[in-house]
């Protein structure tokens, strides 16, 4: 990265970020599997999960809110979760160990048909770990937003999206939000056509 311009620079590698992703074969195509699942979920009666650490957990508040919220145009509302309340976070970890933050809620609040999309810059978190061990006991699909090759996550998940040559998580987080507005359109697109005539 050059340092006589650092702020172009950093554009630069934001770019070369995004196009290694895009030229990855599995990459869109996972994003793909991603718009089916969250679409046949929502279209079943289910609802959609997040979570995350630190600016993963604001994208997963972000997706959350995009659901419930208004996207593009005015249409119902959708059933969408963020595991981001502090009183749970801290209550759980109190009691159970920060491993357990996710998994609990997933164990609370998790139906079969749902679908737990989940944010891990390293693939590594051990709360994410376990938030897809328990999706898995309640036949909950999971979507993992990963970066730095995936890491354990990428084997355990059923659709792994990977953001490749990024090694710091702020690159690898602006891809993440891009995946996840794209998602987000695609299914609207399809459930709500008349919002985008």
């Amino acid at each position: 990265m050059s340092h006589s311009d650092p702020v172009r620079a950093s554009f630069d590698e934001a770019l070369t970020t995004l196009q290694a992703f895009m030229a990855a074969p599995e990459g869109l195509a996972n994003v793909q599997r991603f718009v089916e699942l969250a679409a046949d979920t929502l279209a079943r009666g289910g609802k959609l999960l997040a979570c995350g650490n630190g600016g993963s957990m604001c994208d997963a508040m972000h997706f959350a809110e995009e659901w419930t919220g208004r996207f593009r145009g005015n249409r119902s509302a959708l059933p969408a979760v963020a595991f981001s309340d502090p009183s749970q976070l801290t209550c759980i970890a109190n009691d159970f160990g920060f491993d357990e933050v996710f998994a609990r809620q997933v164990e609370a609040l998790g139906k079969p048909g749902d679908l737990l999309v989940l944010m891990s810059t390293s693939g590594n978190s051990p709360n994410c770990l376990r938030a897809v061990e328990e999706a898995h006991k309640r036949d909950i699909k999971v979507v993992g937003l990963l970066g730095k090759g995936g890491g354990k996550l990428k084997g355990m998940v059923d659709v792994p999206i990977v953001v490749p040559h990024a090694q710091t998580s702020d690159r690898i987080q602006e891809v993440h939000i891009k995946v996840l507005h794209i998602a987000i359109e695609a299914v609207e697109r399809r459930m709500f056509p008349a919002n985008y005539r």
